[in-house]
């Protein structure tokens, strides 16, 4: 009996779906372009091991490579709404990557709710371009629960984020993070699938400007619902028509963030002498656990600032932010990233199903990505919430911002 032969249709497939280039696929086989050109084509054809380096490469399962047809699937752009950087059906590798996993995470939640006997909130929330920004942005804000009070309380940016996060997910949708995708590309993403969308913010984004991009995406979310927006693949906004939804995005976003009546109090507050100097901007990021950047747009917004001085406040905090980013190092945990990726609902979710023997601990470990052998630190970490915060180094550093 004869061993059964990849087929090359299927590993061409694989290579543009996952969106790599013939040389980058090339480079990490350690082979030349001819060859990864030749299993294509069908004129060579590829060892087993060189299989399932293309298997692990494209995040494929190895049997995909042995189908006698391609696989039909439908386009990722069908799936998150349009970004201004991002062309659908071009999206990176990294990005692709990112999207597939999202989808199969929020299935795999779905999948275990149902399992487990747990109600799905529907998310209910709606708004046109019609509405005002400003109420658009409090509806979101009282629907998540959030109070001034409680936002004025919590000690760092890290339990901002948690905060948001938990509340967010409680009308009905996913939070997740996604790694390794440029900040240029995307810093956040709507998934618009129902039950349950997914909005999620780029790892690399500092954690109290994710509480920003995940309301920004939310906002769009409300818009979708509303039919004010579709997918990627079926927007027909003119480039302009979709600058103005995208305006409306962050305005409604910057208001569920930052209510006016607060900031025209705390601005009262730390304003003595008519001007908001640099110290003053950065003080009042940390009261709103924001970012001085997204602080000082903000007073731009509401006027309390001006274009220019908005844009040399800019000049300085790049500036700054760059400076010290050069002294940042640490790195994240096996569990920080589990947590990270999924979220703590999420987690949850995955350990539940574990203790009540719904699923298998290869299957936990499969689900979180995350090794068995983690999964004490895990539950520590479920249980206590904590997670160590940068953001007292980064936002109230003394270090002078230079003009």
């Amino acid at each position: 009996m004869n061993a059964p032969t990849p087929n090359p249709k299927v590993i061409a497939w694989a290579r543009r779906e996952g969106g790599f280039a013939v040389p980058r696929v090339a480079k990490r086989l350690q082979v030349n372009v001819p060859r990864v050109e030749a299993w294509e084509s069908g004129a060579r054809q590829p060892t087993m091991r060189q299989i399932k380096l293309l298997a692990g490469l494209y995040q494929r399962p190895l049997s995909l490579f042995f189908l006698p047809e391609p696989p039909k699937v439908v386009p990722l752009a069908a799936a998150y709404r349009r970004l201004a950087e991002v062309v659908p059906g071009q999206e990176s590798t990294e990005l692709r990557l990112a999207i597939r996993h999202m989808l199969v995470r929020r299935e795999t939640a779905l999948n275990l709710m149902e399992e487990l006997g747990k109600e799905i909130t529907e998310f209910r929330l709606s708004a046109r371009l019609s509405d005002s920004h400003v109420d658009v942005g409090n509806r979101l804000r009282a629907t998540a629960g959030i109070t001034i009070e409680q936002q004025a309380g919590w000690s760092d940016a890290w339990q901002a984020w948690r905060e948001w996060r938990s509340a967010l997910e409680s009308l009905g949708l996913l939070v997740f993070m996604f790694p390794k995708v440029s900040l240029q590309e995307v810093r956040g993403i709507s998934l618009l699938r129902t039950p349950m969308p997914v909005v999620a913010a780029n790892t690399k984004e500092f954690a109290e400007a994710r509480v920003y991009t995940t309301l920004h995406e939310v906002v769009h979310l409300m818009l979708v619902a509303a039919q004010e927006e579709t997918t990627a693949l079926k927007d027909t906004h003119t480039p302009e028509q979709w600058k103005a939804v995208e305006r409306f995005a962050e305005i409604a976003a910057s208001h569920a963030l930052l209510p006016e009546a607060w900031l025209e109090s705390a601005v009262r507050e730390e304003d003595r002498d008519g001007r908001m100097d640099l110290e003053s901007v950065r003080r009042l990021a940390w009261r709103f656990k924001m970012t001085p950047l997204a602080t000082a747009t903000r007073l731009r917004e509401s006027g309390y600032m001006t274009w220019a001085e908005s844009r040399a406040w800019r000049a300085r905090w790049d500036d700054h932010v760059a400076r010290l980013a050069k002294k940042q190092g640490g790195f994240a945990t096996p569990v920080g990233k589990a947590l990270g990726r999924g979220g703590r609902s999420f987690a949850q979710l995955v350990v539940e199903a574990l203790d009540t023997n719904r699923i298998t601990s290869v299957e936990a470990s499969r689900y979180l990505d995350l090794k068995f052998a983690h999964f004490e630190k895990l539950r520590e970490g479920l249980a206590t919430g904590s997670q160590v915060s940068t953001w007292r180094k980064l936002y109230t550093s003394k270090a002078p911002i230079r003009a």
